[in-house]
């Protein structure tokens, strides 16, 4: 009775007296009182879930033999206490309502079995809880539980589910029965274990969950008794090293220890012999244990994104020493013999897929990975081999997917990519310094997936005999040749004699089975092949509106698109907007299925978008259009799927919401229709007009920015366990399974298509507006096979070392996500929104190549950020290299945490927040540019070129230091505690840092041990001292620094002053092109810090320790926490501050306004149209059937003689708009008023403009004189002249 909008249970429910089991979920009923359930007397399970039930009416107590309970999804807010009356229940089911407790009284149901409380806001277990004897499995996910003690012990618990509550310390003694604990995104930082009795049974816990908690270590002995542990998750902690005890844990199978600090491996790995799974990827490991060869088992190992530069070479034969399952010790000198007659180290037989990206290895690491002989997949992509030795290949026979992208190879081995036994499937070769591919390429028959992306090919590919010809790789599916652009695709000019029936073979023709065709940036001269549902051709250039644009995709473990892309540049025909988009979803249910929605949704939304920002209404905005085009657009894809019904009319199901019909089906539609009507995808769109970004996503697909390095998410993730998207589906009568999924079925909440959800699920988009500035460097849209296996901020610090290339920063993207191993649908968008701040022209690209000797400059400028270096750190060899050590006057900056002492001794999140603390210090050095002098315990001393940089680094860490996800024991503490101020302004939240600035200069020398730079002297002194006169959150600095921050503001002002008097305060944008020549010439930073603003605060003359001169001291804020001097002003000896305000345009904004209105006007006479100062309603377009052309054409008459939205086709001009971007709206502006002008006069001379230009050549004379010559000719003899005509400046332009 499930699905069938029953609002209460039918009466004569009682009258079934032999009824066991009841299913009236997903339905409307408020209550049960009267549905008789104590009349059913063997009624053992009750399914309710997915209604609108508060409370269980008391007779539910009575239901002695009920086993099995399912309340979830209704709206009860407290526990019902009648259900601890049921002894009998055995399943027990009370996720996704608002419970804050438990009652005490669950220690009743002493025979309850599993009991399920996901997605409520629990905070606590009542101590009965240790009385539930029989409880086997617990689902208490996405609570807000602290202690689980009362949970850990209980005797028959075998499955502990708590992920995502508010855990911090584990100090537990697990039961005997337990198995499987999930404590996974809980802010941990302890993990404890009693020690047991000698005459105890050991734990049998199998399965260990701790990804994402605080961890940074775990105690030896915790570790040694889980025995029986076969899986152990460690990921996106601290750890720094794991437990040598580890290798006792003679069970394991898989270990996974991702986004770690790791710098070594335990050599007791080589004693699990059990082993399969090892997942150590991004981490800080410089070499891996030889003893890794002697893992019999061991089929997956994954070490990308690390800082190895070999791989290890296996023990000799005589002292490798394996152990069996029962820990017996024997020698390998008779293990298994390879066909070259060489033993084999247990390694070389069962390792399949070996993962290395993103490493520092060189040509050698082939010689030990051509003993795997096993090996499937493997991936040594972005390191640093120039050449493959020849032969090394050929013994991995076995090879199915190798990925090379991003090397320095010059040449690949074709002889060994041909081997009769080789069975290469996938092939990656993208950004490496290939000129041309070996025509022994073709010989690899069951090739299907070939990216040579990003090379410089030059080569004839008619001259098959000699280089690669596609035409016998009839397996491609995926085939990308994007980015070379040297390359010629032109057909065989064959010879007028030459009778040869060789077909053309310059041609894709051949290739049936094509699913995606990379060719941007490429030279063509031939026909191509038709895209289609299942087939993708790019051929655009790698530029849209004068932003640099990349994209990347893969097919992964599927046969067919799942992805679609949109890129329309000058979209509605307008130089300053563009539109691009990416729909579609990373895996399926359905893999033999051609994803049609994604295709339809990205072919029809440009133009259904363009409609509706042309229906704009007066006080609507371009969110407005987005919701309609996102939702019109998914109600016209189902209108163009659904079959048409008998007497020629569509299926109005749409139209009605009656979309989830009985059986699932989709009543008459027939069921090939009906499953491509229950498919859909996720989609992200990102709209640019002039310098304003405004975003759309419906769905998992989600858009990043870059803000100077810093990731900034601008899209919302709907996925069902979101909280607010829960409260939604549950209005829309939803509802969310355990396992996170909507209705039992679908991981996202809201997208495209699946039609069979609809009203749970919808395509409302979340909008969100950006304005884009100087710091912002380039947008990522990516869909979920890209989040799923990447942080946000990951993925611009990798798309950051490639940041002057979007289409190499897309493609190193993806790779890395197949590095990480992911194997779905992968699609990733760069759009470098930086270049709309640069000059056109003058932007640094990759740079054209027309001969090899060019090459090496090539790659050099293209790797140079990839260099070695000897830094210790993953995340921070990615980031921009360190700038050399400042010498001369130097700005000084000491650090230091406020009570970290005290916090040492008494504070168990201390540990992780140190190592939290010191990445933040030193991400932002690296993207604003200071150099770390060194650290002295938690104290940092760091020096920069400029007062400005100093200033930015202090004034952008503190407020960093606010916004870090800090472990609970932290925020919990009194020198951690959020504070705010009278307003609700956060102004204080984590570990305090005092910071002061020094600026002189001292002496420089670099440390003869460490090699750095150093600085002694009294400068370094008096620095030290300023730092110490501060607290906690607070910046002191000395005079010297407030007199370098006074002249560089005082310099700027009097240059502009000067400016304006001169020209009398009329030519602002003179005085503010001089202001930002001033900027340039005074550090890179000083233009932020305007924006920033600030505020100074004397605080008189300090007596600083050990220094004979008292120093004059002032207290510096960021405006955004200015209101911090209202916590020391109180002090008498604290002055007012004085205040650095943001700093106001020097261009009128206003004016521009003005002038921007009067460019409009001047275009509409141009155009003979007029301005609509309100809306002019065209006549309407109907949805009732499927959306065809003809819906994307505006109404011609109207849009000629009247601009409806005046606004859209002007640049946003707001207050947020700086000097720069308002002088180059001037600019813009300008040149269509001239070009207005200049096609209104020509109008006025009609064709007397040829006879103009005859008298001008004739007589020399200026036309404007010859036409004011005849205008009075034409006065004299009475004779309308063309200048008689209504000049331009006497029209009205109302």
């Amino acid at each position: 009775m499930s699905h069938m909008a029953l609002k209460r249970v039918p009466p004569s429910i009682r009258q079934s007296i032999s009824l066991t089991r009841l299913d009236v979920s997903c339905n409307r009923i408020a209550d049960l009182d009267q549905a008789g359930f104590e009349d059913i007397p063997g009624l053992m399970s009750v399914k309710v879930q997915n209604n609108r039930l508060s409370v269980l009416p008391s007779y539910f107590g009575h239901l002695k033999a009920l086993k099995y309970l399912n309340i979830s999804n209704n709206a009860f807010d407290h526990f019902p206490a009648i259900v601890c009356e049921i002894p009998t229940l055995l399943d027990l089911d009370v996720s996704f309502n608002a419970l804050t407790y438990l009652p005490s009284e669950i220690g009743k149901l002493v025979n309850l079995e599993r009991l399920v409380i996901v997605g409520n806001v629990i905070v606590a277990l009542p101590y009965e809880f240790t009385r539930l004897e029989n409880l086997r499995e617990f689902d208490c996910r996405r609570n807000q539980i602290v202690d689980f003690t009362a949970a850990y012990a209980l005797p028959k618990l075998e499955v502990l589910k708590a992920e995502k509550n508010d855990v911090k310390v584990v100090e537990a003694q697990f039961g005997p029965k337990m198995r499987d604990i999930n404590l996974s995104n809980n802010s941990i930082t302890k993990i404890s274990l009693s020690i047991l009795a000698a005459d105890s049974p050991s734990y049998g816990l199998t399965n260990l969950d701790l990804s994402f908690a605080k961890l940074s270590s775990i105690a030896d002995e915790a570790l040694a008794q889980l025995v029986s542990l076969a899986t152990l998750k460690l990921d996106g902690n601290q750890f720094v090293k794991l437990p040598e005890s580890i290798g006792n844990l003679s069970l394991l199978k898989e270990l996974h220890c991702t986004d770690n600090i790791l710098v070594a491996l335990p050599e007791g790995l080589s004693k699990l012999q059990n082993l399969v799974v090892v997942n150590v990827h991004n981490n800080n490991l410089k070499d891996l244990p030889a003893s890794l060869w002697l893992c019999s088992s061991l089929s997956t190992l994954n070490v990308s994104s690390n800082l190895l530069e070999t791989f290890p070479d296996p023990p000799p034969a005589n002292e490798r020493i394996q152990v069996d399952e029962n820990g017996r010790k024997s020698s390998a000198s008779s293990g298994t013999q390879t066909p070259t007659g060489k033993l084999s180290p247990p390694l070389g037989l069962s390792l399949r897929q070996l993962y290395l990206a993103d490493n520092r290895l060189g040509d050698d690491v082939f010689d030990p990975i051509s003993l795997l002989s096993e090996l499937s997949t493997l991936n040594l992509s972005f390191n640093e081999i120039s050449e493959i030795p020849e032969g090394t290949l050929r013994k991995n026979t076995h090879l199915v997917a190798l990925y090379l992208s991003g090397n320095k190879l010059t040449s690949i081995p074709a002889e060994d990519l041909t081997n009769d036994s080789q069975e290469l499937r996938i092939l990656h070769l993208n950004g490496n310094k290939l000129q041309s591919l070996p025509a022994e390429l073709s010989a690899v028959v069951n090739l299907k997936v070939l990216d040579v992306g990003s090379n410089v090919l030059k080569y004839n590919i008619n001259n098959w005999r000699f280089d690669w010809n596609w035409t016998k790789n009839i397996e491609l599916r995926y085939f990308n040749l994007s980015g070379n652009k040297r390359l010629e695709i032109k057909p065989n000019e064959r010879n007028q004699y030459d009778n040869s029936t060789t077909p053309d073979i310059a041609n894709f023709n051949s290739l049936s089975h094509l699913r995606v065709l990379g060719l941007m940036d490429i030279t063509l001269r031939i026909p191509l092949p038709d895209e289609g549902d299942d087939r993708r051709v790019r051929t655009s250039f790698s530029e849209v509106n004068n932003m640099a644009y990349g994209i990347s995709d893969t097919l992964g473990k599927y046969e067919h698109m799942l992805l679609s892309d949109m890129v329309v540049p000058q979209f509605r025909g307008k130089e300053n907007e563009s539109l691009f988009g990416i729909f579609g979803r990373a895996h399926t249910s359905t893999p033999t299925l051609i994803a049609r929605v994604k295709s339809y949704v990205a072919e029809w939304f440009a133009p259904t978008f363009s409609e509706q920002l042309g229906k704009l209404r007066e006080g609507e905005g371009v969110e407005d259009a987005f919701r309609r085009a996102f939702l019109l657009l998914n109600k016209a894809c189902y209108e163009n799927f659904a079959i048409t019904e008998p007497g020629g009319r569509k299926g109005s199901q749409a139209s009605t919401g009656n979309t989830s019909l009985s059986g699932g089906q989709f009543g008459s539609i027939p069921a090939q229709t009906a499953t491509v009507l229950r498919t859909g995808a996720s989609g992200v769109v990102a709209y640019i007009v002039d310098k304003t970004l405004y975003v759309a996503n419906a769905g998992l697909a989600l858009a990043v920015v870059s803000k100077q390095g810093t990731a900034e998410l601008l899209s919302h993730k709907h996925e069902p366990f979101d909280r607010s998207e829960a409260a939604r589906i549950r209005q829309a009568e939803g509802w969310i399974s355990p396992k996170g999924l909507l209705n039992e079925d679908l991981d996202m909440s809201r997208g495209f298509g699946f039609y069979h959800l609809l009203p749970s699920i919808n395509a409302r988009p979340d909008v969100r507006q950006w304005q884009l500035s100087e710091s912002d460097e380039f947008v990522i849209l990516a869909n979920k096979g890209l989040w799923d296996f990447m942080s946000y901020q990951t993925a611009v610090d990798i798309a950051r070392t490639e940041k002057e290339n979007p289409m190499m920063a897309a493609q190193k993207l993806r790779d890395f996500a197949l590095g990480y191993g992911a194997d779905g649908s992968i699609m990733v968008m760069i759009i470098g929104v930086g270049d709309l701040f640069v000059a056109r022209g003058a932007r640094t690209r990759q740079i054209a190549i027309e001969d090899a000797s060019q090459l090496d400059s090539y790659y050099k400028q293209r790797q140079g950020r990839r260099g070695k270096d000897d830094i210790g750190d993953r995340t921070l060899a990615r980031l921009d290299r360190e700038i050399p050590p400042p010498t001369g006057m130097v700005a000084l900056v000491f650090t230091d945490i406020k009570n970290s002492t005290s916090l040492w001794e008494t504070n168990q999140g201390m540990q992780i927040a140190i190592k939290m603390h010191n990445a933040l210090l030193r991400r932002q050095l690296r993207n604003i540019g200071g150099y770390e002098v060194k650290t002295e315990g938690d104290a940092f001393v760091v020096s920069f070129p400029t007062v400005a940089g100093a200033l930015l680094w202090t004034f952008t860490c503190q407020l960093l230091l606010m916004q870090e996800d800090w472990p609970r024991e932290i925020l919990e503490c009194e020198d951690g505690k959020e504070i705010r101020d009278e307003d609700g302004t956060l102004l204080y939240r984590g570990i305090s840092v005092r910071m002061g600035i020094h600026w002189g200069n001292p002496v420089c020398e670099a440390d003869p041990v460490t090699k750095r730079m150093d600085y002694f002297g009294p400068i370094v002194n008096r620095a030290a001292r300023i730092s110490g006169a501060a607290d906690g959150g607070q910046i002191t600095v000395s005079r010297d620094v407030v007199n370098e921050i006074q002249d560089v503001y005082d310099s700027l002002e009097q240059q502009v002053a000067v400016l304006e008097e001169v020209e009398g305060g009329e030519d602002q944008a003179l005085a503010a092109e001089a202001a930002l020549e001033a900027e340039e010439k005074m550090g890179p930073h000083i233009s932020q810090l305007r924006k920033l603003g600030f505020r100074i605060s004397y605080m008189g003359e300090k007596k600083l320790k050990g220094l004979e001169t008292p120093e004059k001291l002032s207290l510096v804020y960021p405006t955004p926490i200015a209101a911090r001097l209202n916590f020391t002003t109180t002090k008498p000896d604290i002055k007012a501050a004085t205040i650095f305000e943001p700093k106001a345009g020097l261009v009128n904004v206003d004016e521009v306004r003005q002038l921007a209105s009067l460019c409009l006007r001047l275009e509409a006479l141009s155009s003979s149209g007029t301005i609509a100062h309100t809306h002019t309603h065209s006549h309407a377009h109907t949805h009732s059937t499927a959306l065809t052309k003809s819906n994307s054409k505006m109404d011609n008459r109207a849009s000629r003689y009247s601009v409806r939205n005046p606004d859209l086709l002007l640049p946003i001009i707001g207050a947020e708009r700086t000097d720069d971007e308002l002088l180059q709206i001037l600019d813009s502006l300008s040149i269509r008023i001239e070009n207005s002008l200049s096609t209104l006069y020509l109008k006025q001379l009609g064709g007397f403009s040829s006879v103009l230009a005859a008298l001008t050549q004739a007589t020399n004379v200026e036309p404007r004189l010859i036409n004011h010559a005849l205008a009075l000719f034409g006065n004299l003899m009475n004779v309308p002249s063309t200048s008689s005509a209504q000049d331009p400046s006497s029209v009205a332009l109302d």
